[in-house]
């Protein structure tokens, strides 16, 4: 079970008690209007969610003020089959949270855990093109920029551009060592 406290926000691991706000996010045209999944319905969000508890490479993380158990957002790691690299994904903050605007510093923390627990060498992260708000977080959460990956992923019947970023652990050590 994963548990990582920051000032503002804390990540751990989903439970099946997590369904409800899992499926908020994912049937929600407008929370997913980002993301690199269209949105789905109950029915696909909770066999989503159901194969998230389950998984070893995929893993989805509730986001949640420090000393308490309710979920306000998700952000996700996926190991990748090869190397030692991994992906965030699917961070989403529900409006009007409490925790509203700590978006960089749950993938900090989430960059973190992998270096440190996980051993990964290499994290990266994407937004699209047209979502240029995701830039300064990324920024935030000490991702550099790389480059632009055209038409990487289709949603919405649309291909998207997609900025990547990524941290490398021998870098991250250096910058933001304890």
């Amino acid at each position: 079970m994963i548990d990582v406290r920051g000032t503002d926000v804390r990540l751990r691991s989903l439970r099946p008690a997590d369904l409800k706000v899992y499926t908020q996010v994912y049937t929600s045209a407008v929370l997913t209007r980002y993301l690199g999944v269209d949105r789905m319905d109950e029915d696909r969000a909770r066999a989503t969610f159901l194969a998230g508890l389950r998984s070893d490479r995929r893993i989805t993380l509730a986001i949640t003020e420090p000393d308490d158990e309710a979920v306000h957002g998700l952000i996700g790691l996926l190991l990748e089959d090869y190397g030692s690299n991994a992906m965030i994904t699917g961070l989403v903050l529900l409006p009007g949270s409490p925790i509203q605007g700590r978006g960089a510093q749950a993938g900090r923390l989430l960059i973190e855990y992998a270096f440190a627990h996980l051993g990964i060498h290499r994290i990266w992260a994407c937004h699209r093109h047209d979502q240029p708000l995701m830039e300064r977080i990324m920024l935030d959460a000490g991702l550099r920029p790389e480059a632009t990956l055209r038409q990487l992923f289709r949603t919405q019947g649309r291909w998207h551009d997609v900025t990547t970023y990524a941290a490398l652990s021998h870098e991250w050590d250096l910058v933001y060592a304890p």
